[in-house]
């Protein structure tokens, strides 16, 4: 099998951002050069809002005051701190994984100092259909704090915020680019026009050979002279921000963005001088060629070794390592569609598994647990299949801003809750088998009570009734309570050691309390009709229970439970019909 090439595509998407006349649209409303531009001041900030005749875009623009911003200090401070000065409004970003993130100080000082006017424009232009959010220096850093914030409230079915930034410096961690590149829709909101010569965008970078605390996110366009490439992999970004080959305390200003917007917009093929000096490289594969050819375009080419303090052959080679390393991720990325496609088939093996084992009147809990036939053998693929799939979307989910989380919960929501209702008792079953107990408490994977937390938290905030059954089609069910089945097992050990001779009577007195409250349970989950019939096959764990528990007690006990069970009538015919009435 021949392995397909890899390829770095930065060079040839460059083009279609700088060609599209989005930057000299943006960059001019950053310079006034429209008339009815409104312009609003707050303390050390400015921006403009400007929108387009006969569009629908509106673009806001903000700067520092002073704009100069080389005296920035690289000084982090916690979302935590930011929580207990009840500042919340970046708090949506935090997930279980990563609970909190830092922010460069004086930006986000400077956010907060005015963010109740900024919390005012937000309502202004909540009803704008696009936005254009962007900003120069530290104005960009500005752009990037107040895009965050459209992003935790902005309506789902509303097109999303574009923040372009020119030449700013990077504003967060690692955590806080985690937080933001885990949603790739969040991810894309970000565009980063960055020039070579500019020496902001890598002020906070302390040492190239150091690990930088700072870290970039969004799309990065890497400008050089009249040449750009796109790069979207942040590591690769930050290796390109520390290997700059331009002198660092130089002074960049403004105005030569604008050059470079209209230099970059009117010069449509990136050619000339980076494929003259890449002509004569022997290239190893397609990949490394790209590279090549990115570097180039930024000036980062073997023929000038000898002239900077950078060894350009060792940045190719890790910036090849980097760039095959984000790819085969992409490859290999978790494509839901797919997968859950293949995991119907898993769930549809499991149904047939089911309905067999209810045929041979057992039910496929028993049926698994007691592993007689092959078929019981075979489901222990599908169970792992189902399993996989399932913790993946899971810790995918839980890695999620938590809006997104939200929205793929309930996307995923029906999917998750049938596989946890059909697969966890045969998690269940294994484990009673192999001795365990107190499944509930010691055993249960997380994953399961995260997906039963979230139908919970949906039925609350619909009033869906998402968790109830109708009389109609209970005989098709699957039993609500996915742990039922080690609440019966639970309930069996309770009869043994009442039955024993070896416990004492503190331990008897207790498994008595115990299956009282199992009784309690039982019945309650009948009176909802949520409990499938299956469990009263003869050759269920619930009848042995039952069968045992009846002989404990004697014929002259009493309880609702027993009434109901004293007739097969009522479980075999009533209640599988839905009729029966409990009163």
């Amino acid at each position: 099998m021949v392995q397909s090439q890899l390829f770095s595509s930065g060079i040839e998407l460059a083009p279609f951002v700088t060609n599209s006349n989005l930057l000299r649209r943006t960059w001019k409303v950053i310079t006034s050069h429209h008339e009815d531009v409104v312009c609003n001041v707050g303390v050390g900030l400015s921006w403009k809002i400007y929108k387009e005749p006969n569009s629908d875009v509106t673009i806001i623009a903000f700067e520092a005051i002073p704009s100069n911003s080389l005296n920035l200090q690289d000084e982090l401070v916690s979302s935590t701190k930011l929580k207990e000065k009840n500042f919340l409004h970046f708090e949506f970003l935090c997930t279980k994984k990563i609970p909190f993130f830092s922010l460069n100080n004086i930006v986000v000082s400077l956010f907060c100092e005015n963010y109740q006017k900024l919390d005012q424009l937000k309502s202004e232009i909540n009803s704008c259909p696009k936005l254009i959010i962007t900003g120069h220096a530290l104005g960009g850093s500005i752009a990037s704090l107040f895009t965050l914030l459209l992003l935790d409230t902005i309506d789902s079915k509303k097109k999303k915020p574009l923040c372009i930034t020119f030449g700013s410096p990077l504003i967060g961690d690692k955590r806080l680019q985690e937080a933001i590149s885990h949603s790739s829709t969040w991810n894309s909101c970000f565009l980063n026009v960055v020039s070579c010569n500019d020496p902001l965008p890598r002020k906070f970078i302390k040492d190239p050979h150091t690990s930088s605390s700072y870290m970039p996110f969004g799309t990065f366009l890497m400008c050089y002279d009249t040449y750009s490439t796109c790069f979207e992999n942040h590591d690769s970004i930050l290796a390109l921000l520390e290997n700059s080959i331009h002198d660092q305390n130089q002074v960049f200003h403004s105005i030569e963005y604008g050059n470079i917007v209209e230099s970059l917009y009117h010069k449509s093929i990136c050619k000339d001088i980076v494929t003259t000096q890449a002509q004569d490289m022997n290239f190893s594969n397609s990949l490394h060629a790209s590279i090549c050819f990115q570097l180039g375009a930024l000036g980062l080419t073997p023929y000038i070794q000898q002239q900077i303090d950078i060894d350009i052959i060792n940045l190719m080679r890790k910036i090849e390592t980097l760039e095959k390393k984000i790819i085969i991720q992409k490859r290999g990325k978790f494509d839901q569609s797919r997968k859950l496609n293949l995991v119907k088939i898993d769930m549809a093996q499991l149904e047939w598994y089911k309905k067999n084992s209810k045929n041979r009147n057992i039910g496929y809990y028993d049926s698994y647990k007691k592993m007689y036939l092959t078929s019981d053998h075979n489901v222990v693929q599908f169970q792992k299949n189902l399993t996989n799939y399932w913790k993946k979307m899971v810790e995918e989910s839980s890695l999620k801003p938590q809006q997104e989380d939200m929205s793929l919960r309930i996307r995923w929501l029906y999917g998750g809750t049938t596989y946890r209702r059909m697969v966890e008792p045969l998690d269940i079953a294994q484990y009673y088998v192999n001795g365990g107990k107190d499944y509930v408490t010691k055993a249960r994977s997380r994953h399961y009570k995260q997906l039963e937390d979230w139908l919970i938290e949906e039925a609350t905030t619909t009033k869906s009734g998402s968790n109830k059954v109708t009389r109609e089609n209970v005989e098709s069910i699957l039993t609500l309570d996915s742990c039922f089945w080690a609440h019966v097992e639970e309930a069996l050990i309770s009869c043994k050691q009442l039955k024993g001779v070896k416990f004492s009577v503190i331990e008897k007195e207790d498994a008595k309390r115990k299956l009282v409250e199992f009784e309690n349970y039982v019945y309650g989950l009948l009176m909802e009709y949520a409990v499938s019939p299956e469990i009263f096959l003869s050759e269920s764990s619930y009848m042995e229970w039952w069968n045992d528990y009846k002989e404990i007690k004697g014929t002259s006990y009493s309880s609702s439970l027993t009434r109901f069970m004293s007739n097969a009538y009522n479980y075999n015919v009533q209640y599988v019909k839905g009729t029966y009435n409990f009163g």
